[in-house]
């Protein structure tokens, strides 16, 4: 298990090791940028807010399954955007407090790559609107 520091300088608990130089080895710059660095790409920019076929979507990191397809609503807000994770220990949660604001972080558990923010404005069943940017995952096509 590694700890990684979060962008509150919180510690979480993630199944993958792996070094800075290992991740930017691994994933492009932007992909980088977002995963590991906390960033977020502009809202309308990532293939992934047309996708509509079934399938899962993943972490592009580590391939974690995050979320199905079944999940993915339009919400307007410019990324793709689920009512629910996979399972309840696909997608883990952090508060953060930069930007001026109180927000929820939402994380790949298995590695800890940032993925987006969680808001209290989802439809039913959950209420919740997981947001999340594109270059954080992979959409695999069901079959």
């Amino acid at each position: 298990m590694a700890t990684t520091k979060d962008a509150q300088t919180e510690t979480k608990t993630t199944e993958i090791e792996k070094s800075d130089a290992e991740w930017r080895k691994e994933l492009t710059p932007q992909q980088y940028q977002v995963l590991r660095q906390h960033g977020t790409e502009r809202p309308g920019s990532s293939p992934l807010n047309n996708e509509k076929r079934q399938g899962i979507f993943e972490c592009a990191a580590c391939g974690a399954k995050l979320f199905e397809s079944e999940a993915k609503y339009e919400s307007g807000s410019g990324w793709p955007s689920f009512f629910k994770p996979l399972d309840a220990g696909a997608v883990a949660t952090t508060e953060d407090r930069t930007l001026g604001m109180v927000r929820t972080e939402a994380h790949c558990a298995k590695c800890g790559g940032h993925l987006g923010h969680v808001f209290p404005d989802g439809p039913r069943p959950t209420g919740l609107r997981y947001c999340m940017n594109g270059l954080s995952m992979k959409f695999v096509p069901k079959g």
